[in-house]
């Protein structure tokens, strides 16, 4: 405690921020000392770590976890926390973290000896079936629907932040200057009851309200764990236009204007506030009412420099694409790969492991982006 309070005093003193908007908690600088200290090990032992070019055995209608993991796997910053065991150092929890036997999958694709070519998930499948029931039996599952899952129940387990209560509704926020004030403060809420490695892959949507009557703009903040983007367009850049593109509102389908206190016709856009480290993104299955589809229209996508930045407050904000999970078939049948991108150059993974070219990732079977 004392030594966190002196390291934010000091932070604060030679970066000049001001101490009631620095955006400091004891929870991130507890994880920036001990990434201090993990990088300062690693410079004198280097986490030492195999090809990754290693499969994963389908157990039965397990396609969808592979792909998933592989993808997963490939997050470096997430596998050296897992390979490094670090969680156990500042976990704060005091339930035993058993959704990690993930480390323990990542640790056999890694493994520098690389015996083997294949790698068996079913310990880890059989603790994660038994955190979420849903998953049980033989069934295709969705792979999105279980990455979400996934990282939803790892970071229950090593939240640094598990006995923060949540309440049941925001507090009514006041009045406040610049957006980014409002938008930081509803970001340093989050930070005090869900701060993991798991947050390497959150942001923080804006959706903007603007009344066309007394022309007031309310802003509300979310945070987001993937985007989900609407894809009847050609390229990534059209589909992130269209969603974050101008939409009007009628009386009948906007929210009370906190100006008039009424309904009235409106604008609303969403746009990014806060980018993620990880960007997980695109999305082919749509659900309406009465049913599910899936769209088959081929988008391309950028392998390096897909610019975000004309969708936030800052320009430009460029990420590289290093994980794609494909899915071949329809809603009710199909088939999940995934494609990532290693030192050595993309693998392709279907269960094994073999070498791509960057010309055979742009396909219509690209279902979820990592970025």
């Amino acid at each position: 405690e004392g030594s966190c309070g002196a390291l934010c005093r000091t932070l604060v003193s030679q970066n000049g921020l001001q101490r009631d908007t620095a955006d400091i908690s004891q929870s991130v600088l507890y994880t920036s000392l001990m990434g201090l200290l993990l990088v300062a090990d690693n410079e004198k032992e280097p986490l030492a770590v195999g090809s990754g070019r290693v499969g994963l055995r389908n157990i039965g209608n397990t396609c969808f976890l592979n792909a998933v993991v592989q993808c997963l796997s490939h997050t470096c910053v997430l596998r050296n926390y897992c390979l490094l065991k670090s969680y156990k150092h500042e976990k704060f929890s005091k339930e035993e973290a058993k959704l990690m036997d993930f480390s323990q999958v990542l640790s056999g694709l890694w493994d520098v000896r690389e015996g083997d070519t294949v790698v068996n998930p079913r310990q880890f499948y059989s603790v994660f079936k038994a955190a979420v029931p849903y998953f049980s039996g033989y069934s295709q599952q969705d792979a999105q629907e279980f990455l979400r899952f996934l990282l939803d129940k790892l970071h229950t387990e090593i939240n640094r932040r598990p006995y923060v209560k949540r309440t049941g509704k925001e507090p009514q926020q006041q009045y406040v200057r610049f957006i980014s004030e409002e938008a930081n403060a509803m970001w340093k809420k989050h930070l005090e009851r869900d701060d993991s490695i798991i947050v390497l892959f959150s942001g923080q949507l804006r959706s903007s309200l603007h009344c066309s009557v007394c022309s007031h703009y309310s802003n509300t903040f979310d945070v987001f764990g993937d985007l989900s983007l609407p894809i009847p367009k050609v390229t990534l850049q059209e589909c992130l236009d269209l969603f974050s593109h101008e939409e009007k509102l009628d009386k009948e389908n906007s929210p009370m204007c906190e100006r008039c206190n009424r309904r009235t016709e409106c604008t609303k856009r969403l746009s990014i506030q806060r980018f993620p480290q990880v960007i997980v993104i695109l999305n082919r299955f749509t659900t309406s009412r009465w049913s599910i589809s899936k769209s088959t229209v081929y988008v391309s996508f950028p392998l390096k420099n897909l610019d975000l930045g004309p969708y936030g407050p800052v320009d430009p904000v460029l990420y590289d694409l290093y994980a794609i999970c494909n899915h071949a078939g329809t809603v009710n049948m199909g088939h999940y790969t995934a494609c990532c991108l290693d030192q050595s150059g993309w693998c392709f993974y279907n269960d094994s492991a073999t070498s791509i070219t960057e010309n055979q990732l742009q396909t219509n079977q690209a279902y979820v982006l990592f970025y």
